[in-house]
């Protein structure tokens, strides 16, 4: 069986094996592992303690583990973003109209506004995957049982849900997105940008930007091309996204120029389909798979299950699936259709 559970120091080597390998780039976890393990350890403590206030912020990373091998074959995580001291800063892509009457011009411009809107809204990140895995059912587990965990413990989360997608990259790693604009601005090329915003914050980078709008125009073409397009690495990424209910939007990510998704949660289809039913302990034949998830926080378990077709409020799980989700037989958790 495959399940979610909370990452912590054990999963270190295996989580840096993963950001390594991983063919799109992970801004938000760091590939050093001094600070890797940082990241992991404040993951742990927002576990233990999600009503405490945090001056570092609320992030919480789960990984997928094989239970029969023990290996952690993926690994995504959610960053609460709910406070105001940590602005959470995007461009937001509008219009503006140059015109003169006296020649009869109306000329729209496209431009980049930085702002920080997002704020508030909790982000889903941080996700990697063993890439023969991408086009299994671990996949979608790994990337949906954060909703699965939003879903059961909602009143810790808001109610509006942001993914960013990485950009376009070159061979080399690079991005002309940022090689074109955010260099000019600051003495590191992208990599050590990415570095500072995995083990710091996005803020300090973003209180250097030119506070004024800034003109696509005046972008390169290369620049220009792909601007809120995201690279092809990112592709099971974004229709897994919009199939779950995500949709597109006016900001990009202010380093790499990639999209950023918006959803809500309640038009989510995994927060949405998700129903608690009462478990009963028997033999599991033949059904579809759902995600199930228990109902512990600290100690968070979310895997796959066969639930045979209808609408049943009692539904029978295996002996050994209700001991490896840390399930009790009779209670009751959220179930949400694969």
């Amino acid at each position: 069986m495959h399940l979610v559970r909370p990452c912590t120091l054990d999963d270190l080597s295996s989580i840096e094996s993963l950001v390594r390998d991983n063919q799109a780039r992970i801004a938000s976890l760091p590939r050093k592992r001094a600070r890797l393990a940082e990241r992991i350890e404040q993951s742990m403590r927002s576990f233990q303690s999600p009503n405490s206030p945090s001056d570092e912020g609320k992030f919480f990373l789960f990984v997928l583990e094989n239970t029969q091998t023990g290996e952690i074959v993926a690994c995504s995580g959610i960053a609460m973003n709910n406070e105001l001291k940590r602005p959470f800063y995007n461009y937001r892509l509008g219009e503006l109209i140059h015109a003169s009457e006296e020649f009869d011009i109306h000329t729209p411009v496209s431009v980049l506004h930085l702002t920080h809107e997002l704020t508030g809204r909790n982000v889903l990140c941080s996700l990697a995957i063993r890439d023969d895995l991408v086009d299994t059912d671990c996949f979608q587990l790994i990337a949906r049982a954060r909703l699965m965990f939003v879903r059961q413990f909602a009143e810790y989360f808001s109610d509006q849900v942001v993914v960013e997608l990485q950009g376009v990259y070159g061979e080399k790693g690079q991005s002309v997105f940022w090689d074109d604009l955010g260099r000019n601005f600051f003495n590191m090329d992208f990599a050590s940008a990415n570095y500072h915003v995995a083990t710091k914050s996005r803020t300090f980078l973003a209180e250097l930007m030119p506070a004024h709008p800034i003109y696509v125009t005046m972008l390169s073409e290369r620049a220009q091309a792909v601007l809120g397009k995201y690279d092809q690495h990112a592709e099971p990424v974004h229709s897994l996204l919009m199939n779950e209910g995500f949709k597109t939007s006016s900001f990009v990510d202010i380093f790499d120029g990639g999209p950023v998704l918006l959803g809500r949660l309640e038009k989510l289809r995994t927060f949405n389909q998700a129903h608690q039913k009462t478990t009963h302990i028997g033999e599991v034949t033949a059904g579809s798979p759902h995600l199930v998830c228990n109902d512990q926080f600290e100690d968070f378990r979310c895997g796959l299950v066969p639930l045979p077709g209808g609408t049943h409020d009692v539904v029978r799980v295996s002996q050994s699936d209700i001991s490896a989700l840390n399930l009790n037989g009779g209670a009751e958790y959220f179930f949400s259709a694969l």
